[in-house]
């Protein structure tokens, strides 16, 4: 057993509200895309832009929602993060602290992007001690805060490649 096999890794588990104002920050980044996708295609010259906005609210649904899956997909499986995360030092995890996989991201960022209020009803319902939501749980995934690491030279070891 080597060194590093015998230490214990320790994760910080992401703040339920820290969570949401990632998702929000998210939601208003992926909304505002979606938005101006479906101006340009329908265009608001022949409607007012309260009418546009029920109209685009309740038809859009289901383009916006594979519009957030594909960016949560993309964005978490890549590097752990979506830009709201990133915002808030979060990283998306396997249930073992190690990068995704791509079936994991997937289940999570279908729960988040199709069924959010009841994948996070549930999963406070039925939390455990690691603040997942159920497609969290289902995918083995779960949301970490990342420490700061501390700007102090003597501890980073620097190699050349």
């Amino acid at each position: 057993m080597s060194d590093s096999d015998s230490k214990v890794k320790e994760l910080v588990i992401a703040r339920w509200f820290d969570r949401f104002v990632a998702w929000l920050v998210d939601f208003i980044i992926i909304s505002a895309i979606s938005l101006a996708i479906f101006a340009f295609i329908f265009g608001t010259t022949n409607i007012e832009w309260d009418e546009f906005m029920v109209f685009s609210e309740s038809v859009s649904y289901f383009p916006a929602s594979i519009l957030f899956f594909a960016y949560w997909v993309i964005s978490e499986y890549k590097g752990g993060q979506s830009i709201g995360k990133k915002i808030l030092h979060l990283k998306v995890v396997s249930i073992n602290g190690k990068s995704t996989s791509l079936l994991g991201v997937i289940i999570s960022s279908f729960g988040k992007s199709f069924l959010l209020p009841i994948d996070v009803i549930l999963g406070i319902v039925f939390t455990n001690q690691k603040r997942q939501r159920i497609f969290n749980k289902i995918g083995d995934t779960i949301v970490i805060k990342i420490k700061e690491i501390e700007n102090n030279s003597k501890d980073i070891i620097y190699t050349k490649d």
